[in-house]
């Protein structure tokens, strides 16, 4: 099930479950994750940003020249099932990196404990820095 699909079943009240540990059944796959081409950041994060933390997300798309149009959610969970992509970032944002995806990263606690902590802002903002 797409992340769209969870979304619009999540605002219909309608709750969805995932397999913790879909290994274990035999003979099963998790279906891959392809992601459209216009997604070129995907953030990484246990929590997805509202409120204040969207504001502050879409401060930061701007500021490498993306919008919210550009930018995917996934849980941290979600990463094994990453299928084809042409993401230009990737933002861990509240968990551990994966540095077996090809794309720039950034890495931060979550977007909550960012948002008005200025050393934490500014770590980010160098570590988009050094991609300049």
């Amino acid at each position: 099930m797409s992340i769209n699909e969870k979304q619009y079943l999540h605002e219909m009240g309608i709750s969805t479950w995932e397999l913790s540990h879909p290994e274990r059944l035999e003979g099963y796959q998790a279906p891959l994750l392809d992601l459209q081409s216009s997604c070129k950041l995907l953030l990484v994060s246990p929590m997805c940003p509202k409120n204040e933390t969207a504001l502050m997300f879409e401060r930061v798309l701007k500021s490498i020249k993306l919008t919210l149009n550009d930018a995917m959610h996934i849980e941290p969970e979600g990463l094994s099932s990453l299928g084809e992509h042409q993401l230009e970032w990737v933002w861990f944002a509240g968990c551990e990196a994966d540095v077996s995806i090809n794309a720039k990263q950034l890495t931060s606690p979550l977007l909550q404990d960012i948002d008005g902590n200025n050393e934490q802002r500014r770590t980010l903002w160098q570590q988009i820095c050094s991609y300049s």
